[in-house]
């Protein structure tokens, strides 16, 4: 049995759905067990350090473009071919978006990849939250708050009708991005070495990349067996909690890879935290805590639909196919949670939470 008769046998809809189980599960046990969360790096990099937080975002990242832009030289993927490189990018849109995302990251104490991590492990904050930033998803991409949405997105796009490569625009060779990875990797690396950290989170976090790495394998595998038209994706949770709150709300629902993707993340985390014995219960703080965290959670919503992806969904995703909206919308993530972390709690000093 070859893969047409697989796609024939099981349908293309639950093939997807089977695949973003698959890079969810791989994706939630890593997460977990890595502590990867680019607001722990932002926040840590704004007060001045580069530590172990830092570390393990960037080999996430690293691992990622390695894993890509191997594949890409293996033939296994075109980046070409991404969903996000074929429709026209948003210069606006990443820089508004990007810095409401970065903002309400760091008000929501979590990017949306980890509200979803650690909601799977008895974290009632990142439960009410992630319901509400896939709330505010769901209007930006549909209702209320789509108008406004598209007008900002429109202000500034780019040109040709198609996202631009970052390196194309600097006139670089794309095969540069995987020495970029290589070197990334390596500084890392060395950066882990100094904080001291152990092989375990380094594995994990390498993993967070393979994942994302395997979701554009994937999608980009079933698009050339399939007859319909696939959208060649992977890890992104803006699109997809809106998605998956929609299919369990739509009487006739449709299984998709971003269906699949957000109960695996739930899933991969709940058996790693299971396993270490690291399930808690844990709530708010108290009404400061909560009015805080839901006003985060609703930026993220509206800023990652904006920006054409969340923490993940742009800044590791994106960054790993080097799409140039995607990259801006990541810098402008980093900018915005900095300067959040220093106006709000360098001032007024909180207790760490991760």
């Amino acid at each position: 049995m070859d893969f047409y008769d697989i796609i024939e046998a099981l349908g293309e809809g639950n093939i997807e759905a089977l695949m973003g189980l698959t890079v969810g599960l791989i994706f939630g046990v890593a997460a977990q067990r890595s502590g990867f969360c680019l607001r722990a790096a932002t926040v840590e990099f704004a007060r001045g350090r580069v530590g172990p937080r830092l570390a393990i975002w960037l080999l996430t990242f690293s691992t990622a473009v390695v894993w890509v832009q191997g594949a890409q030289y293996l033939g296994l993927f075109r980046v070409s071919d991404a969903r996000m490189m074929a429709v026209p990018g948003s210069w606006s849109g990443a820089i508004i978006g990007g810095l409401t995302f970065g903002v309400g990251m760091v008000l929501a104490r979590g990017c949306s990849g980890r509200l979803l991590v650690l909601a799977a492990t008895g974290n009632l904050r990142s439960v009410i939250g992630g319901m509400v930033f896939a709330i505010f998803a769901q209007m930006s991409l549909y209702g209320w708050l789509a108008p406004l949405r598209n007008w900002l997105a429109a202000l500034w796009i780019t040109p040709g009708g198609r996202n631009l490569h970052l390196l194309d625009m600097l006139g670089l060779p794309q095969g540069v991005a995987l020495w970029i990875g290589l070197a990334l990797a390596g500084f890392a690396i060395a950066l882990a070495l100094r904080n001291r950290l152990g092989l375990r989170p380094l594995v994990f976090a390498s993993g967070v990349g393979f994942a994302v790495a395997l979701g554009w394998v994937m999608t980009w595998t079933l698009a050339q067996a399939s007859f319909d038209p696939v959208n060649v994706t992977s890890a992104t949770f803006t699109g997809p909690s809106a998605n998956t709150l929609m299919f369990f709300l739509n009487p006739n629902p449709a299984l998709r890879f971003d269906v699949g993707l957000v109960p695996g993340v739930v899933l991969g985390a709940f058996l790693a935290a299971l396993v270490s014995r690291e399930l808690k219960w844990q709530g708010y703080d108290g009404a400061d805590a909560m009015r805080r965290s839901l006003i985060g959670a609703a930026l993220m919503g509206f800023g990652g639909m904006l920006a054409g992806g969340c923490a993940i969904g742009a800044g590791v995703t994106g960054g790993s196919i080097f799409a140039a909206t995607a990259l801006l919308a990541l810098t402008c993530m980093w900018i915005g949670a900095v300067l959040t972390d220093h106006l709000m709690d360098q001032r007024r000093p909180r207790p760490a939470q991760a």
